[in-house]
């Protein structure tokens, strides 16, 4: 009878599997929820815009109605603005996005990686990177137009540079998060530095970079107008820019509308880079 008594207490006990199921099925919920929520939060501001525009409680000077920049936007795409198309101005500043988003990239990674498995590399490079990442890339645009002149040199530069710290300081977290155990595991297995470099450090370190790369891409975005403040004829920053001056302030919103849809698709290539890369990422 007390055997009989166990079995159906055990029988009637919920197994371990139905706590994760119930889990993920909330998990999902979830994130169906967050987009109804974000949909439904980017609407209610569009509405206040609107409202606030239609009432006059402020000047269009200072604020466009979403009509009033949905044309200009059709304005500037058809006619261009400032002596240049916006398919122009779009280019150069994707261009300078690209050629700095790959200068970072190429000796960020590199630097960050030594810096987290060498003690001398992160003796050597951690100092002048922590003096020069807090500051905001203004502070250093003089300097790089006076080493560097006010070609496209100097605005390539100035956004490597604001792109550069995050992927490097990713990089090194990335490297020093590795389980030592893992480490262990493989050297004891016969791994060469090249194999455990390949197979453990990188694949580990690899989420902590695209992280990195994705902040990145953000702090380049913020730089790209101060960095087409340097004698600029062609981009999105110089467009916004040169509107403020004349108080074009439906101009400024489109400029601003385009560089927030460009972030947007980069963040969400990068996060489909990330689904593709590094599946395992969250799931530990």
């Amino acid at each position: 009878m007390t055997d009989v008594a166990a079995e159906s207490s055990k029988s009637a006990q919920p197994s371990e599997s139905a706590p994760r199921i119930v889990a993920m099925r909330d998990v999902a919920l979830a994130g169906g929820h967050t987009i109804v929520i974000s949909l439904a939060t980017i609407l209610a501001l569009l509405t206040l815009w609107a409202g606030a525009t239609s009432l006059h409680l402020v000047s269009p000077l200072f604020l466009p109605t979403p009509y009033e920049v949905v044309t200009q936007f059709v304005a500037v795409y058809q006619d261009g603005y400032a002596n240049a198309t916006l398919a122009e101005h779009l280019g150069a500043s994707l261009f300078r996005m690209a050629v700095a988003a790959a200068l970072a990239l190429g000796l960020a990674i590199p630097i960050g990686l030594a810096m987290g498995l060498n003690r001398w590399a992160k003796g050597i490079f951690d100092p002048p990177i922590e003096f020069y990442w807090p500051l905001p890339p203004l502070a250093y645009l003089p300097l790089m137009i006076i080493w560097l002149g006010i070609g496209e040199t100097s605005k390539i530069a100035l956004l490597a540079l604001a792109m550069f710290a995050p992927i490097c300081l990713s990089a090194q977290a990335g490297v020093r998060g590795i389980p030592l155990e893992r480490v262990n595991a493989a050297l004891s297995l016969g791994a060469t530095r090249w194999q455990l470099f390949r197979h453990i450090v990188l694949p580990s370190a690899l989420p902590e970079i695209l992280t990195g790369f994705r902040i990145a891409l953000g702090v380049g975005w913020g730089t790209l107008v101060a960095a087409e403040l340097i004698a600029s004829t062609r981009g999105i920053g110089y467009m916004i820019m040169s509107a403020s001056n004349f108080l074009a302030t439906d101009v400024v919103f489109v400029g601003i509308a385009v560089i927030a849809a460009w972030a947007f698709v980069f963040s969400y290539a990068l996060r489909w880079l990330e689904r593709v890369l590094v599946p395992w990422k969250g799931k530990g």
